[in-house]
């Protein structure tokens, strides 16, 4: 079995069920020639369906078990599905008599070379859509990357902004610093010129004091001393 041959036909099967599946309903709002274009369209189209689900019936046969029997039951429900669509089109248009009639164990078709045709233009459709698909998905995923990769730039402007910040900080915490050293600098000078000062205050008030007490052991001696001679 070739699963991508059976995912192709299911895909097919899928468009053509869903050109077909409004055709009963649209057919009792019809009249005249317009429901003869429209019983006709469905006619091709439920022939149609019906050699895409004998295409998958076929691609099962080789399937194994377990994948046969789950869609082999999706197959009768479609089977099912296309049965009612007939009987709703018999109901919608009196007229209506369906030509899809298939003899026991045959597999040929209800349509001649051009139904064929029509099947690989449906087929086309639905390999085109998938791709139609896909681009899109792919186009989806180019935006979420360009969205991702602005994200990421405007992340990385916002930490290059925030370093220069810090920077700019670094740099006034740098200046602060040398302000501070030479302040300091300042401030030990003044403290030495300060201690100098006080040296020599203290040298001026001992030689003061000492010319005082010169003086007045002077004056003590010729006061009492000298005149007692």
């Amino acid at each position: 079995m070739s699963s991508e041959e059976f995912e192709k036909l299911h895909e097919i099967y899928k468009s053509l069920y869903e050109e077909i599946k409004l055709m009963p309903e649209r057919a009792l709002t019809c009249h005249g020639e317009e429901r003869k274009r429209m019983v006709r369209t469905f006619d091709e189209r439920h022939g149609e369906t019906d050699e895409v689900l004998q295409g998958m019936e076929e691609e099962l046969r080789s399937a194994p078990s377990s994948y046969r029997n789950a869609m082999s039951t999706k197959l009768r429900m479609y089977r099912r599905d296309l049965g009612k669509l007939q009987r709703d089109m018999k109901n919608s248009a009196p007229g209506f008599n369906p030509s899809s009639q298939t003899s026991e164990g045959s597999r040929h078709g209800i349509y001649s070379s051009q139904n064929q045709q029509s099947t690989h233009l449906q087929s086309q459709r639905a390999l085109l859509l998938h791709g139609t698909d896909s681009l899109n998905n792919a186009s989806q995923s180019i935006e979420r990357s360009q969205r991702i990769a602005a994200e990421t730039d405007q992340i990385g402007t916002d930490i290059i902004e925030e370093l220069g910040e810090q920077r700019e900080q670094l740099d006034r915490t740098r200046n602060r610093l040398a302000d501070t050293g030479e302040n300091l600098s300042r401030s030990r000078k003044i403290l030495r010129t300060m201690s100098r000062r006080l040296v020599t205050n203290k040298l001026l008030l001992g030689v003061v004091i000492l010319m005082e007490l010169a003086v007045l052991g002077a004056v003590v001696y010729l006061k009492f001393f000298r005149r007692a001679n």
